[in-house]
């Protein structure tokens, strides 16, 4: 039964972004129901980001919309990983909204991208999180088994 919903919901969602995104982000690939790629863009002028593309995989579980998708930032030679405070140098995302704490099955592939557009283009501080380097270097898990510790709503 959770199959057949994560199939339906996925379906539903892939046909709506099919028939258009938000400006700034663009579908790369969808080829099943496990992994999508896609590609957002900071629309105004930050700095930090201007005239950059980021690639984002999304991974659903049978699960989804229950639970919530695995979202990484992807690097490519032409799709760097933004540098930000909530941004780990191998593309892990420390954001509430993709946690069990924070994900809501009303969200959506287009509402995860329009939040870390949103993320990025607040953001003034051109950093990584604090630990980066031991993190990447030491971390052996999945994006979702990871349980952040949400202290930082000003980024």
């Amino acid at each position: 039964m959770p199959v057949q919903f994560a199939a339906k919901r996925l379906g539903k969602e892939l046909n709506k972004i099919q028939n258009g995104l938000p400006p700034g982000i663009e579908l790369v690939s969808a080829d099943n129901l496990e992994e999508w790629l896609l590609d957002i863009r900071v629309l105004d002028n930050n700095p930090l980001y201007l005239n950059e593309t980021y690639r984002l995989k999304f991974r659903f579980s049978q699960s989804y919309p229950i639970e919530p998708p695995e979202v990484v930032f992807v690097k490519q030679a032409d799709r760097p990983i933004p540098i930000h405070p909530h941004i780990y140098s191998n593309g892990i995302i420390c954001l509430d909204l993709l946690g069990q704490q924070g994900w809501s099955p009303v969200q959506s592939v287009e509402s995860v991208c329009m939040s870390l557009q949103s993320m990025l283009t607040g953001n003034t501080k051109n950093e990584r999180p604090p630990g980066d380097e031991e993190f990447v270097r030491g971390n052996k898990q999945r994006p979702k088994d990871i349980e952040f510790y949400y202290h930082d709503n000003t980024v």
